[in-house]
């Protein structure tokens, strides 16, 4: 069982939390988050983390391992997911990496290109020039120099923009030419699951339930806590994320506290939508619908079998 690894994605709230953790009962796995937001520590609530009591039951890598006011890059997550799988392995264990970040799934298994980590010197360059002359004006900048990457980038993505630009300016070439390059993806037996609902409306009304229940358990004032501390702002990639989002406009009085729950309802839709377009796309995925009775026997079952 030493090359073998478990995957098991699916959009927000579909129930990936509570099959993994059935699955770590009665199989020797370990859980690897697989998670964008879960990696920042102090953002609890609003990332649906398992509780302090939930992971000393069932403990889960690659939560709480950066601060909110750093940028946790995809690039980062592939140096350090291959470290804990050696880990998991080496104890006679098998990796099981559990989340939602397709992005994170698809460095996993096609590799990342070699890029060069971000430099806060040249974003902070970047930032003022965008504050001075507007991103649109940045966006005709890399028109200029990477058209390819450009067609791809929307005028208003400011993120993507700073990155290509910030990669041309550290090394010279448009971020376009590096795609071609990867590093190599992980070489393990993967069996490889998908939870895709049958019923988007089903699935729809569990995010609106799960957001009003996350705001009963004190998201707001999770928010404005982490907003307290003097380096932590809404324009941090960590608060960019949904529903964190929506509650920062609310602090800052952008927005009303019921029009920050719609919002985040909606982007949090949205996100599922992303997510089920991505997992239809995945030839290689065994698809199982997590609204079905039988869903937990049958992922038990696919489990079992691949195990053994």
């Amino acid at each position: 069982m030493e090359n073998k690894i478990i995957m098991l994605k699916g959009p927000t709230a579909c129930g990936k939390t509570d099959h993994a953790s059935k699955l770590v009962k009665n199989h020797p796995l370990e859980i690897i988050s697989v998670d964008s937001v879960m990696v920042y520590k102090g953002l609890d609530i609003g990332s649906a983390k398992p509780t302090s009591e939930e992971l000393k039951l069932c403990p889960h890598h690659l939560i709480d391992v950066c601060e909110p006011t750093e940028n946790y890059s995809a690039g980062e997550f592939y140096q350090d997911v291959q470290q804990v799988i050696q880990s998991i392995i080496r104890k006679g264990k098998i990796p099981f990496l559990v989340g939602g970040t397709m992005m994170y799934f698809r460095v996993l298994e096609r590799g990342i290109s070699q890029l060069p980590s971000a430099n806060p010197t040249v974003r902070k360059q970047i930032d003022s020039e965008a504050a001075a002359n507007g991103w649109a004006k940045l966006h005709q900048e890399l028109q200029r120099i990477d058209p390819t990457a450009a067609k791809k980038i929307d005028p208003s993505d400011k993120q993507r923009i700073q990155r290509a630009l910030e990669v041309h300016r550290i090394t010279g070439k448009p971020i376009s030419s590096f795609h071609g390059e990867h590093k190599q993806p992980i070489d393990y037996q993967r069996l490889n699951l998908s939870l895709v609902p049958s019923k988007r409306d089903i699935l729809y009304k569990r995010i609106e339930n799960r957001f009003d229940a996350m705001l009963d358990q004190g998201l707001v004032s999770e928010v404005g806590h982490l907003l307290s501390k003097n380096s932590l702002t809404s324009s941090h990639n960590s608060m960019k994320s949904v529903g964190y989002k929506q509650i920062c406009e609310f602090i800052e009085n952008k927005c009303s506290l019921d029009e920050a729950r719609a919002k985040a309802v909606v982007a949090t839709r949205r996100l599922a939508k992303r997510q089920l377009t991505w997992l239809r796309s995945d030839t290689d995925s065994l698809v199982v619908d997590p609204l079905h009775r039988k869903s937990e026997v049958d992922i038990e079952g696919r489990v079992s079998q691949f195990l053994n």
